[in-house]
């Protein structure tokens, strides 16, 4: 994840914790020799080898057709690829019991994959293993969880004791009860003695720290072949689930990223990415209790829970009590493998919550650990490998060096899944119940129980900085009709609330609610409800949280109810059961339309979507305007493709009451971006082609472009003289330029474009702000609310700058942190009613829009896209 600053917390740290936490009792593992590497890389080979049928919801299983039996294993000694041979394979199951198994399909050798540097297990010898894993006995199963974004399959693996057809419906209807009736889970008989705790362990969700994977193989191995009655009971009690490789792309690549270039333990609530989605109906189908997220590198291992501030919606109190009890034991299971600062460079384990100030919290829902939460784990642990191997270590260490290295986080990376199986096992009881009580609460709309060494008896140090609760409403509408500002930003809020597992009904009829009158077909989000917290973590505003501490570890606001470009409506005051007649949905309900008659018409251009759906017609070859408000005029011979694209993409099409003005084209983008922002740009549509300083500096034909987006990546300063020639001319020529934040405005100022004084603000500032917008090309239809990072506004303009956005009066911060500098400049007083998107056109004929905003960050504030899609079609000119 990476090392924030450490400042001692409230009790010293003991060098050795004395807590018991023994291991699952281990044999002598056989692991498999890495496979020679002989074929050359085939850069289209991943795309091609993927025969299994795969969902994000998950993959094929032994009761698929596209499952096939696994061939007969190889007589003993001649190998199968994990060790020992074994004499015969177990029979497959059909009947939906366990193990469930697929025969996989391994991709070509790699000789590239980064991996085999370090010793480590590379991608494409993983299905090879995993399929003679599936050989060794009646305890491991595989599925496909889905594909990453790069093509490659995620191996979902699972290790239990058998189960017939009728014990495995048994273990759903549980579950189910445990989830959607958590009241009657707690009395059932069935749920206390039999019911199997699920423990899901992920592994490489950052592709460059690799040893999870390899740890999990030798683990699924050892409890595979395992003869002893500790490793029977634990299976008998418990389903694991192993994500072998979150994040393949990264693995094969050697990078934190995934092909996208996405950090993927940034991307939960978002979910835009397919790796996450997948990962996220892991956690709605199987609902972990407990869980473990592997990474490095910090030195010593770092086991969570947290510093402050803690997420607001959780039930912290079980959450903590679980938490820190299981890293307690992961400690004791690191330091009992003997290594040492003085012999192994081996610093003894940290726990930031015992013994860290502030700088690693659990306040934002983007990462693996702290979103597993919200779907019912009550442990739920980031552990951090001790010692580096990746970035400038990978490429300036010995492969020797290195190899011992991976080799002890490896070792490490074994210790903590087994501490946390044995943990799982000896508080199976009280896991249960707790997992059980954090659904019950949400369902009966219990307040929160604040921590405290009462509430949570166990863990010393607890003080009024780790107390964080949150007041609930007693519903959130999603209204329809008139009252929802984009039917288009409805759906896809609907959709994804829905997608995780939150309840969502659709009114049969009108109804009041809070003195408010909504029509049939608004949507209600009923708090009472299991999933509470997550529903409030998507829908809510969020909190302002500057005095609380004085840096975070991430961002600190995200409200998708405020951000995604909906109109949501919180509901406080409603005595006994909600008044609204309806049911319970699995997908909004269609929005695309097209306006009667045979007129012309009109696209709104207020939501990304439309902006997609305006790019489709424009490559179509179709003659669409733009008309004065920034919409789109498209002529009534297009009515058929329209009609195509509204029920696609859920837009709307209206009549238009005006012709429009300019002519629109496709246009095509040279972006300096980064891999957030140039999904989200071809999300809408957009043709981009990457550049950068050295791209431009090495010669770029600037004829390949109309607009030029520049956010990250571009130094006006740092261009060679030809390269600088070249965009001068691109400019004067009458291209675009949409800037953004830092070194957008320091471009625009350094180019000489429009005359505007970027002010800079905190630089560590970001969160959910209010802002007024002047309407027009750039911001007609945008919501009032933006997402900020690294703040900036802009003084000092020109004559013909216009003022497109605001900041808001007053205090602009609804959500985040946002202080100001230590000089006492920089916040958000400072921020108040100053420019926060400007345009016009330059000197030398550019037109230029500035975003002192961050509008498409991480392809998550979709409600502030339509912004940058109006700016890149011209709104400025």
């Amino acid at each position: 994840m990476g090392i924030p600053s450490r400042t001692p917390r409230r009790i010293s740290r003991p060098a050795l914790l004395t807590t018991t936490a023994a291991a699952v009792t281990a044999g002598a593992l056989l692991l498999v020799p890495l496979p020679t590497a002989v074929a050359a890389p085939d850069p289209g080979a991943a795309a091609r080898q993927h025969p299994h049928p795969v969902r994000e919801r998950g993959g094929p299983d032994a009761g698929t057709s596209t499952a096939a039996a696994l061939p007969p294993a190889k007589p003993a000694g001649a190998g199968t690829g994990t060790g020992a041979g074994t004499s015969a394979a177990p029979a497959l199951r059909k009947d939906g019991g366990y193990p469930r198994r697929t025969v996989l399909s391994a991709p070509p050798e790699n000789p590239a994959d980064k991996s085999i540097k370090l010793g480590l297990a590379p991608y494409h010898s993983l299905a090879p293993r995993l399929n003679a894993l599936q050989k060794l006995g009646d305890r491991v199963g595989v599925e496909v969880a889905g594909r990453s974004a790069g093509g490659h399959e995620l191996y979902l693996v699972t290790v239990t004791a058998p189960e017939s057809a009728r014990q495995a419906r048994e273990q759903d209807r549980m579950r189910e009860l445990i989830g959607n009736s958590p009241a009657t889970a707690a009395k059932d008989r069935a749920v206390k003695s039999s019911y199997k705790t699920p423990v899901f362990i992920n592994n490489n969700i950052h592709g460059n720290e690799w040893e999870g994977t390899d740890a999990a193989l030798a683990l699924i191995e050892e409890l595979a072949k395992a003869k002893d009655a500790k490793t029977a009971g634990l299976l008998a009690k418990n389903r694991i689930y192993l994500n072998v490789t979150a994040n393949p792309d990264g693995r094969i690549a050697g990078t934190r990223a995934n092909a996208n270039g996405f950090d993927l333990n940034r991307d939960f609530i978002t979910a835009s990415q397919p790796e996450v989605r997948a990962m996220r109906q892991i956690a709605v189908d199987k609902q972990p209790a407990v869980m473990l997220d592997l990474h490095g590198y910090v030195n010593g291992t770092l086991i969570e829970p947290t510093t402050p501030p803690h997420g607001e919606n959780y039930e912290y109190d079980l959450f903590l009590k679980n938490t820190y009890a299981n890293a307690l034991g992961m400690e004791k299971a690191v330091n009992d493998l003997g290594y040492t600062p003085a012999k192994d460079g081996v610093q003894p384990p940290v726990i930031p919550f015992r013994d860290q100030q502030e700088g690693w919290d659990d306040w934002p829902p983007i990462f693996t650990p702290q979103y597993m939460a919200f779907q019912g784990a009550v442990a739920s642990h980031t552990v951090e490998f001790p010692m580096r191997v990746n970035n400038s270590s990978y490429d300036s260490l010995p492969a020797e060096e290195l190899r011992r290295r991976s080799a002890i986080n490896t070792d490490i990376a074994g210790a903590v899944m087994r501490a946390t199986l044995d943990y799982t096992l000896s508080h199976r009881t009280s896991v249960l119940a707790d997992q059980i009580e954090v659904f019950r609460r949400g369902a009966a709309g219990e307040a929160q129980r604040p921590v405290s060494e009462k509430t949570v008896p166990g863990v010393p140090g607890i003080g009024p900085e780790d107390v964080y609760t949150t007041d609930f409403p007693r519903a959130y509408v999603i209204p329809a009709g008139a009252g929802q500002r984009s039917a288009t930003a409805a759906a896809r809020l609907v959709d994804h609330l829905v997608a995780n597992d939150v309840r969502v009904e659709r009114a049969a009829a009108g109804f009041r609610l809070d003195g408010r009158a909504y029509p049939a077909g608004s949507y209600v989000v009923d708090m009472r409800q299991p999933k509470r917290g997550l529903a409030n973590v998507i829908l809510g505003e969020g909190r302002d949280i500057s005095a609380d501490v004085s840096t975070m570890y991430d961002i600190s606001g995200w409200s998708l109810g405020l951000l995604w470009g909906a109109s949501v409506d919180k509901v406080q005051r409603v005595a006994g059961r909600l008044p609204v007649a309806g049911r319970r949905v699995v997908a909004a309900a269609p929005t695309g339309s097209v306006a009667g008659g045979r007129g012309a018409l009109r696209l709104a251009l207020d939501d990304a979507k439309e902006l997609t759906a305006l790019n489709s017609l424009l490559a179509q070859g179709v003659s669409v305007r733009r008309a004065a408000d920034g919409s789109a005029v498209v002529p009534a011979s297009a009515r058929p493709q329209a009609t195509v694209l509204a029920s696609r993409y859920g837009v709307a099409f209206g009549a238009a009451s005006e012709p429009g003005t300019a002519a629109l084209h496709r246009t095509r983008v040279a972006a300096a971006v980064t891999p957030g922002e140039q999904f989200a740009l071809r999300e809408m549509g957009f043709e981009v082609t990457p550049v950068s300083t050295a791209i431009l500096n090495a010669g770029f034909d600037w004829s390949a472009a109309e607009v030029l987006y520049v956010s990250s990546g571009l130094s006006y300063g740092a261009l060679n003289a030809t390269a600088r020639t070249a965009l001068n001319g691109f400019l004067a020529g009458g291209g675009r330029v949409v800037a953004v934040g830092s070194a957008g405005s320091a471009f625009n100022t350094a180019a000489g474009l429009l005359e505007a004084r970027p002010v800079a603000g905190n630089g560590d500032a970001n969160g959910v702000v209010r802002v007024v917008n002047a309407g027009g090309p750039v911001t007609g239809g945008a919501p009032a609310h933006a997402f900020v990072y690294s703040p900036r506004w802009f003084t000092a303009l020109g004559s013909g700058v216009r003022v497109d956005q605001s900041y808001a009066t007053g205090d602009p911060l609804v959500s985040g942190h946002w202080r100001a500098l230590a000089n006492g400049t920089g916040g958000r007083a400072d921020a108040a009613g100053r420019a926060s998107v400007v345009s016009g056109t330059s000197a030398v004929g550019a037109p230029v829009v500035l975003f002192g905003t961050e509008p498409l960050f991480r392809d998550h504030p979709k409600g502030q896209f339509a912004q940058v899609g109006r700016a890149l079609l011209g709104a400025a000119g």
